[in-house]
């Protein structure tokens, strides 16, 4: 047991050795800003989507029917190596830009029925107090029902943010250089597994804080709850 331990932590040092913990840290925060970018595109565009869902408009309505049958009908994969195929053809910037678009646009569908199902779970008579209180429905969506769904809203949200952190691992895939794609190719150099295993530690602390400051919003949530009743 003791030289399985022993041959663990010189597998370990020899993972973070000669600058490649260096290369993983620089992958993690790839990582890490492909998350955060992904997440705002996909607020902001399930944010719409909901409301040409809920718009009178039957152009929107089907708009957003299209967006959303065609995004969670098909592979992530398969999205994002379309869009760099499509739209970053020839791309010699940033290519973490193609990443936060694909996952963005991806997340975006997941975010929109997630604000829809908050905004569903409101008891349609705030709606009616807010208009019978002389509020159009922008001001009632806006003062009334939204303040109410996001406590509904937030524990779902951050648990999308964290399958999208597990999601970017894919961006390799149009040769973005994020935590699973360099431990990758740290792996074709040197044929050692444990880069991997390095990745996956530094995934699981990320998710695992992530999770944890979960919890912490849930137990205020819940405990609001409790106060105003």
């Amino acid at each position: 047991m003791i030289d399985f331990f022993m041959g663990m932590a010189t597998a370990l040092r020899g993972a973070v050795a000669y600058g490649r913990g260096m290369q993983l840290l620089n992958g993690m925060f790839i990582t890490i800003q492909l998350s955060m970018g992904a997440i705002l595109v996909g607020l902001v565009l399930g944010s719409i989507i909901v409301a040409f869902k809920m718009s009178r408009f039957k152009i929107l309505n089907f708009i957003s029917f299209v967006y959303l049958g065609a995004v969670r009908g098909t592979p992530a994969v398969t999205q994002i190596m379309l869009i760099a195929a499509i739209f970053f053809a020839g791309f010699r910037g940033n290519r973490v830009w193609i990443g936060i678009l694909a996952l963005g646009i991806n997340s975006g569908a997941y975010v929109a029925e997630i604000i829809r199902a908050g905004i569903m779970s409101i008891d349609k008579g705030q709606t009616e107090a807010g208009l019978s209180l002389g509020l159009n429905k922008v001001q009632t969506m806006s003062f009334v029902v939204m303040p109410q769904a996001v406590k509904n809203i937030l524990p779902t949200f951050v648990n999308e943010f964290i399958v999208l952190i597990k999601e970017t691992a894919i961006v390799g895939f149009v040769a973005i250089q994020d935590l699973t794609r360099v431990a990758q190719q740290i792996l074709a150099r040197t044929a050692d597994f444990t880069p991997l295993l390095v990745a996956a530690a530094m995934y699981l602390i990320l998710i695992s804080s992530l999770t944890f400051l979960l919890g912490l919003l849930e137990k205020r949530l819940r405990a609001s709850d409790r106060a105003q009743r």
